[in-house]
């Protein structure tokens, strides 16, 4: 996948999902491995702790993990 498409996909990703469901997340780590990450996980989880603060993002992140 190219950073071009994966950055498209991410913005419909913006659009079409609510913070919480993981759809974002699993977009931006798709954006962070085109952009040549060496561990995508952990770059999306750097920039939800950033924007959502570390309580809400660890909300968001046990709520995903219990749907899984």
């Amino acid at each position: 996948m190219s950073l071009k498409s994966a950055k498209t996909d991410y913005k419909k990703a913006v659009d079409t999902s609510k913070p919480g469901e993981g759809k974002r997340f699993e977009a931006l780590m798709k954006v962070a491995k085109a952009g040549g990450a060496s561990n995508p996980a952990a770059v999306a989880a750097a920039v939800g702790r950033k924007k959502y603060g570390k309580k809400r993002f660890a909300e968001m992140s046990s709520k995903g993990k219990k749907n899984k």
